[in-house]
C-alpha cells in the first residue's frame, strides 16, 4: 500500500502514526430520503457494491497498520455507515452527537452505546446540534469547527468548554459541502488541505492566516469529495478521482492511497465520512462485528 507512489527526493519524509478507527458496515445502506445535495432516492444503490467498497477501505487501514473496530449495523439506520458523524473522541473527553435531521437522530445512541462498551465513556451528550467529526476536525491541539448547514455555532462553544481546546469557527457557504470534512482534510498536526470556495470570506481569511502553507484543492477534486480523506501523517487515503490533489500531496512528501467509493458517495459520504478516529485508550477489547 505505502509504495503506490514514489516520494520525490526533494519532499520531506513524512512519518505515519498508528491510529484507531471505528467503522460501521453498510449492511443496511440505502438512499431513501434526501438530506444533502448528493442524495437522490430515485437513483438505485447497489448494496453489495457499497459493502465491497467499505471492506476495501477497512482492509486498507489494516494493511497500513491501523486498528479498526466495527459497530454492528442497525436496521432502519441507512446512514449509520458514516461513522465520523457519530461522535468526537479526544484524549480527554468523548462527546456524542446530536443530529440536525430526525432521519439520523437514532444514530447518536448507537455510537454512544458502543463507545461506552469500549471503555471510552462517559460519553457526554451535547445540548447543541453537533454532528461529530463531520464538523469537528482535530489539528494538533486545535479543533476546526464547521457550521452553516448542520452543526450550530453554539455547539462550537460547547465543544471548546468540554475539551478545553481552542475551537475555530469556519462557516460553510456551498451546500455541496455540508460538513466541514467534505471541504477540508487534515493531513497532520500542522497541515491541512481545503477548497476555499466552500467557505465564507471570513472563514477563508481565518484559514489563510492560520495555515498559509495549506494545500489548496481544485473545484474538480473537491467535487468528488477528494478532501474527505484520512491521513496517518504519511499515507493519505483519498478519492481516486482527486488526481490534482494527489499530485500536490506527493510533492509535499505524503503518499496518496487512492480508493473509489461510488456507491457510498450516493449518500453524500466519502472516506472520512466512514471513519471515526478514536484518540484515547479504552479497555482495549475488540468490538469488531461480523462481516
Amino acid at each position: 500500500m505505502t509504495d503506490l507512489i514514489t516520494v520525490p527526493e526533494r519532499a520531506p519524509r513524512r512519518r505515519a502514526r498508528p491510529r484507531r478507527y471505528l467503522m460501521t458496515p453498510p449492511t443496511h445502506f440505502a438512499v431513501k430520503y434526501a438530506i444533502n445535495p448528493w442524495m437522490d432516492p430515485a437513483v438505485p444503490v447497489d448494496a453489495e457494491a457499497a459493502l465491497a467498497e467499505w471492506r476495501r477501505l477497512r482492509d486498507t487501514y489494516r494493511a497500513l497498520g491501523h486498528r479498526v473496530d466495527e459497530l454492528e449495523p442497525v436496521p432502519g439506520l441507512p446512514d449509520l455507515v458514516y461513522a465520523a458523524n457519530g461522535a468526537l473522541v479526544t484524549p480527554t473527553v468523548t462527546i456524542g452527537a446530536r443530529f440536525a435531521y430526525p432521519q439520523r437522530a437514532a444514530e447518536a445512541a448507537a455510537y454512544a452505546a458502543w463507545l461506552e462498551r469500549a471503555g471510552l465513556g462517559p460519553v457526554v451528550l451535547p445540548e447543541e446540534v453537533n454532528e461529530g467529526e463531520g464538523d469537528f476536525l482535530v489539528v494538533g491541539d486545535l479543533i476546526l469547527a464547521g457550521t452553516g448547514f448542520r452543526t450550530t455555532r453554539a455547539a462550537h462553544a460547547e465543544v471548546a468548554r468540554l475539551t478545553g481546546r481552542e475551537v475555530v469557527t469556519l462557516e460553510l457557504a456551498d451546500p455541496r459541502f455540508y460538513h466541514l470534512d467534505t471541504a477540508l482534510g487534515v493531513l497532520d498536526d500542522e497541515t491541512i488541505a481545503y477548497f476555499p470556495a466552500a467557505f465564507t470570506p471570513a472563514a477563508r481569511t481565518a484559514l489563510e492566516r492560520r495555515y498559509p502553507d495549506a494545500i489548496i484543492a481544485t473545484e474538480a477534486d473537491a467535487a468528488v469529495l477528494g478532501l474527505n480523506l484520512v491521513s496517518d501523517g504519511r499515507n493519505v487515503i483519498m478519492a481516486a478521482a482527486a488526481t490534482d490533489l494527489a499530485h500536490e500531496l506527493e510533492l509535499r512528501g505524503y503518499v496518496p492511497v487512492p480508493l473509489e467509493l461510488p456507491e457510498l458517495l450516493k449518500g453524500g459520504g466519502g472516506i472520512k465520512c466512514c471513519t471515526l478516529e478514536i484518540r484515547r485508550g479504552g479497555d482495549d477489547r475488540s468490538e469488531e462485528g461480523a462481516e
